[in-house]
């Protein structure tokens, strides 16, 4: 089984990230913003963008990483057709399974989960 993203669930291009940023509904908690917009594609996509100041580079690859993981291990529960952009913000850094909690209640407040439609 293949852990890391392919790149059609990948959002890479400044155009594509700009729309989501422009047509997304926006959900947001102490340290991440969750902006979701449809993409009238069959899959879902997700782009993860640290602010200019989260640390140094190694903290920013780190909760790329993370995020991203926790994302991938979601996707299978959301509805198709959806760009994700999560947007983190500095802090106090959380361990992995609060981040996963407070991403996953984002998630919720979004409603792109399959059983709740």
């Amino acid at each position: 089984m293949r852990k890391s993203l392919t790149r059609e669930q990948s959002v890479k291009k400044r155009p594509e990230i700009d729309a989501i940023f422009r047509s997304g509904k926006k959900f947001s908690s102490h340290q991440f913003k969750l902006i979701v917009a449809p993409n009238g594609k069959e899959r879902n996509r997700v782009v993860v963008i640290p602010v200019k100041h989260y640390g140094n580079a190694v903290s920013r690859n780190r909760i790329r990483r993370q995020l991203r993981e926790i994302w991938r291990n979601e996707n299978p529960n959301f509805i198709n057709g959806l760009d994700f952009a999560i947007v983190v913000y500095p802090g106090k850094d959380l361990e992995f399974e609060q981040q996963r909690k407070h991403l996953t209640n984002l998630f919720l407040k979004a409603e792109v989960y399959k059983s709740l439609v």
